[in-house]
């Protein structure tokens, strides 16, 4: 890749190590996070506490949202710097698979999302196949979750009832038997799941053979969600989808300098206490973004970093 005079600039003589330069103007840095209560909204709280202490000219504020194509919605429209987005979600979004196009760089590959099909304990339903003809929840309208459910659901050619609720409509949902199952995509254990889990019961329907056909350009892979995340969760095969920390091509190269920074030097903070042990921001794989290009201010700083 060639460096530029700008990012030559922003992050040479000193840039990429100092923190900001004395009298540096305030800066607004909106992160499109998530659903509240689920883990990206809490990841986006705590990064957005350590970049004000990173660089005390930056005014970060974490915004709650359904998800990946609305966050991609208010980057787009200028409304955000930063957001997060699944893989798959960011890979369709400059060729308008998400709407009307927007170009996204990537500043890191932050965690993996585990895509969590929820059905009651005592359910009937013990695979994909059994969907066929029952009321689905994909997720809210504008979240990644249903942006890969639809997907899902055409490649396994299932047809069933639809709905497009927001995590706490689709427990409510399922536990008064509105729905039969709900899809969600979010780190393990999710509190709202085990909070269900603790007063009814729940089961993860495995989503193993589904996942041909689906991961293209790397966007997701074959995981289990852990043993004990819920109650009776042993080790169920599920498919994950990377979540990307990703912005426009417009920010600021020593702006994404400073996300990079924080995101390699203080992984551990940014673990919601929810997903203590399961969950980890794990530096060696930021820079696996797949067909998502690295925004040049973060390859500039991963290089300073890593050599």
């Amino acid at each position: 890749m060639t460096l530029t005079r700008r990012a030559l600039f922003g992050l040479g003589l000193g840039g990429l190590l100092a923190g900001c330069t004395a009298g540096a103007p305030e800066h607004p840095v909106r992160i499109a996070a998530g659903e509240r209560g689920g883990f990206y909204s809490e990841f986006a709280k705590l990064l957005a506490d350590a970049l004000a202490a990173a660089r005390p000219g930056l005014r970060p504020e974490a915004i709650d949202t359904e998800g990946s194509v609305a966050n991609a919605e208010l980057l787009r429209d200028g409304r955000a710097e930063l957001g997060l987005l699944l893989a798959d979600a960011a890979t369709a979004a400059p060729g308008g698979g998400l709407g009307p196009p927007v170009e996204v760089r990537a500043l890191g590959r932050v965690y993996e999302n585990y895509v969590q099909l929820v059905v009651l304990a005592d359910s009937p339903i013990q695979r994909l196949a059994d969907l066929a003809g029952r009321a689905v929840s994909l997720g809210a309208p504008k979240s990644g979750s249903t942006f890969f459910g639809a997907r899902l659901l055409a490649r396994a050619g299932l047809t069933v009832r639809t709905e497009t609720l927001p995590l706490e409509g689709a427990v409510h949902a399922l536990e008064t038997g509105r729905i039969d199952a709900f899809l969600w995509s979010g780190g393990v254990p999710t509190p709202s799941l085990r909070a269900l889990d603790e007063r009814t019961g729940i089961r993860l329907v495995p989503l193993d053979a589904s996942v041909a056909g689906l991961c293209v350009e790397s966007t997701c892979e074959q995981v289990w969600i852990p043993p004990g995340a819920y109650r009776r969760t042993a080790r169920v095969p599920t498919v994950g989808v990377a979540n990307l920390l990703v912005c426009t091509p417009e920010l600021p190269d020593d702006l994404a300098a400073t996300v990079v920074r924080v995101l390699a030097t203080r992984a551990a903070q940014l673990v919601p206490q929810q997903a203590v042990g399961t969950q980890f921001l794990d530096v060696r794989t930021l820079i696996g973004t797949g067909a998502v290009p690295l925004h040049p201010g973060a390859e500039l700083a991963y290089r300073e970093l890593h050599g």
